[in-house]
């Protein structure tokens, strides 16, 4: 599994720990990081690199740190549902995919979308990839990063 995709499942995994417990993603990922680190300093069967890891680090702080605006991001492009209403999954996922929307100029809007879409359909319930890819579309649309545009949730 590529590393970038490793880093964003476990920064998923500490956004949703983040969000049920009410505590900072960054401290959940370093808990997380924790509680799955083998004797050999390694997570399971591959670590990560340490410019992983690093990606891993720069995104929890990032959604931490800037998520009044993901949120509002978020709720505009969907009009018929309240974020506090998404599920949990679906909610992290789109704020680990808005912050890379918003920061991540490197990485290709189409690449992140694409990976939020996977975890989507790893991690989320039956309707969860239409969901996501639908929001970060008119997300990176209302951002001027491409995206298809106005056609509303």
């Amino acid at each position: 599994m590529p590393g970038r995709r490793r880093a964003r499942e476990l920064v998923l995994q500490a956004l949703y720990d983040a969000d049920l417990a009410g505590i900072k993603s960054y401290d959940a990922l370093s808990s997380l990081w924790a509680a799955l680190l083998d004797d050999d300093g390694t997570l399971g069967e591959s670590s990560l690199a340490s410019d992983e890891s690093e990606f891993a680090r720069s995104l929890a702080r990032g959604v931490h740190d800037n998520l009044e605006r993901i949120d509002a991001l978020i709720e505009e492009a969907s009009l018929n549902w309240r974020l506090v209403r998404m599920p949990v999954v679906d909610r992290n996922i789109l704020r680990l995919a808005c912050h890379e929307l918003l920061a991540c100029h490197d990485i290709p809007v189409s690449v992140t979308i694409n990976e939020a879409v996977e975890l989507a359909k790893r991690f989320g319930g039956d309707d969860s990839r239409a969901f996501v890819n639908g929001i970060l579309d008119r997300v990176a649309h209302d951002i001027g990063r491409g995206g298809r545009g106005p056609r509303r949730a």
